[in-house]
């Protein structure tokens, strides 16, 4: 059955320019721009992430795995700025529930992204899914992928090594795990993700000194997503068993950027 949802209209004046947003650290968990579950309507329950099948119940980054006292998270996403691209101008806009909730509710109901996602179904499943990451501790950011200023894809930027993902590889302090879906139909399978991969993984490592490597972990079912990280300078670390799936875990390390 299809999950389709209409997608709300394109309004350029949602989307501020850079350094006209509001500053930094706004659109983060406890930040200026984004009280604890802002815009975000009443629900229960955590609904699957790519990395967190049914029954795990937990975004990326939200697990019980303890932050160290005084640890760093992932800083003012919103402030990384732009980057540029062979598609074009991208940044990352960190998630408003009141703006971006339909969008993204719309995505998820892309019946390619559901089967991965596990996220079909109505605004209030979203909701819930970006809910436990803004009423979180900042260790996982949700954002909108903006290029050339029109949102066209959605990330979750997370802290790795504090993810239920680092209980199966040896992860390092502040390794910053990514995730990605393409939102537009039109944009897959055209190479475009590969780009993108590379672009923010080295906004990542750009922004935050103290990661020595990005992180992923597609679906190993999945054999385009991996083979757009391979494109985009990851490499193949290992396979990992997840609940429900087989993950590849993939990285990109600092020290290779400049081969890979």
């Amino acid at each position: 059955m299809e999950l389709r949802v209409p997608l709300p209209p394109f309004r350029a004046e949602d989307y501020p320019a850079p350094g006209t947003e509001d500053p930094p650290g706004s659109g983060q968990p406890g930040g200026a721009g984004h009280p604890p579950g802002s815009g975000l309507p009443p629900g229960s329950g955590h609904p699957r992430s790519a990395g967190h099948p049914p029954g795990a119940g937990r975004p990326p980054g939200t697990g019980d795995i303890p932050r160290p006292a005084g640890h760093e998270l992932l800083g003012a996403v919103a402030g990384w700025g732009e980057t540029v691209t062979p598609a074009g101008r991208l940044r990352l806009l960190p998630v408003r529930a009141e703006r971006d909730l339909a969008l993204v509710t719309a995505w998820m109901n892309d019946p390619a992204v559901a089967a991965l996602w596990g996220l079909g179904g109505p605004e209030e499943t979203t909701a819930a899914h970006l809910r436990a990451q803004l009423d979180g501790d900042g260790r996982s950011v949700p954002c909108l992928g903006l290029l050339d200023g029109v949102p066209m894809s959605y990330w979750e930027i997370y802290r790795a090594d504090l993810a239920p993902l680092a209980r199966h590889y040896p992860a390092r302090p502040h390794d910053t795990g990514l995730r990605l879906l393409i939102g537009a139909v039109a944009d897959r399978g055209r190479g475009i993700g590969s780009c993108l991969l590379r672009a923010v993984s080295g906004l990542v490592l750009d922004n935050r000194p103290s990661c020595t490597r990005v992180v992923a972990e597609p679906d190993l079912r999945n054999a385009p997503s991996v083979a757009a990280f391979l494109r985009a300078g990851f490499r193949f670390s290992a396979e990992v068993g997840i609940p429900d799936r087989r993950a590849a875990l993939m990285m990109r390390e600092r020290s290779l950027r400049d081969l890979l």
